[in-house]
């Protein structure tokens, strides 16, 4: 007996967190020889680009967050997601004993609650209709509700690069977490629709050649770049090192 669609999400959807959860530890020790030997990255440098543990933490996100997308092709947006909290419990895990950042008592029960949290929105999550069409996904991504919410969400992130973010970033975590956790709103809708547009061209109802593939695809890969940027400046936030002994640590995709 085969395993139901969901059941498939889910499944991708832990193991996602799962390397995704690695992946941060792993860069996160990239990101400390390279600042040892060159411009930290939380001041802009890039010299990160040339550690091959740090390669070797983004090729195990990488691996986690197509386990990500393709759970997304068969599990609603509302099942997979919550999940993707899984990670936080991971890295924290990792952190304490492959970093030494100790697990404070605050930080076991953050761990407690992102589970609880999950396991309550998976339990509870509502049915979801599935879009048939790239079309539909674009249908309904160009309701007024839908654009006032992008335009905000746009507005604030502007805002948080171009203000506060010189101003703050090296001291509060706020900033950097604000940035990549806004643009991951709008990734998970790009990936649901580039989801369900490989799904239904592989069941052989094309949808590459609408435009509207190619802005979903266009928008999920800015999304991305600039959460994995700002990412990167937030292992060097020294509230940043803080929080994540405090289970603050949160993933972008």
């Amino acid at each position: 007996m085969g395993l139901s669609d969901n059941s498939m999400g889910l499944i991708l959807a832990v193991a996602s967190s799962a390397f995704i959860g690695s992946s941060f530890i792993l860069k996160k020790k990239g990101l400390k020889r390279a600042g040892a030997s060159g411009t930290r990255a939380g001041v802009g440098g890039y010299t990160y680009l040339l550690e091959p543990l740090w390669w070797a933490g983004m090729v195990t996100m990488i691996v986690g967050e197509v386990a990500n997308f393709v759970a997304y092709v068969y599990a609603p947006a509302v099942l997979v997601t919550p999940l993707g909290a899984l990670s936080i419990i991971i890295s924290a895990v990792l952190a304490h004993f492959m970093l030494k950042e100790r697990l404070q008592k605050m930080g076991v029960l953050g761990c407690i609650t992102c589970i609880v949290g999950s396991v309550v929105i998976v339990i509870h999550a509502p049915q979801e209709h599935t879009p048939s069409s790239v079309q539909e996904i674009w249908t309904l991504a160009t309701q007024p509700a839908f654009l006032i919410y992008v335009a905000a969400t746009l507005s604030v992130v502007l805002a948080l690069v171009l203000h506060f973010e010189p101003h703050y970033g090296q001291t509060n975590i706020l900033v950097y977490l604000g940035i990549c956790s806004l643009m991951g709103a709008l990734t998970v809708v790009s990936i649901k629709a580039i989801g369900i547009a490989i799904k239904l061209t592989l069941d052989g109802v094309n949808q590459i050649a609408y435009p509207q593939t190619w802005f979903f695809l266009t928008v999920a890969a800015i999304c991305v770049i600039t959460q994995l940027n700002y990412l990167n400046k937030n292992f060097y936030c020294r509230r940043w090192i803080h929080s994540m002994r405090q289970l603050f640590l949160q993933y972008i995709m």
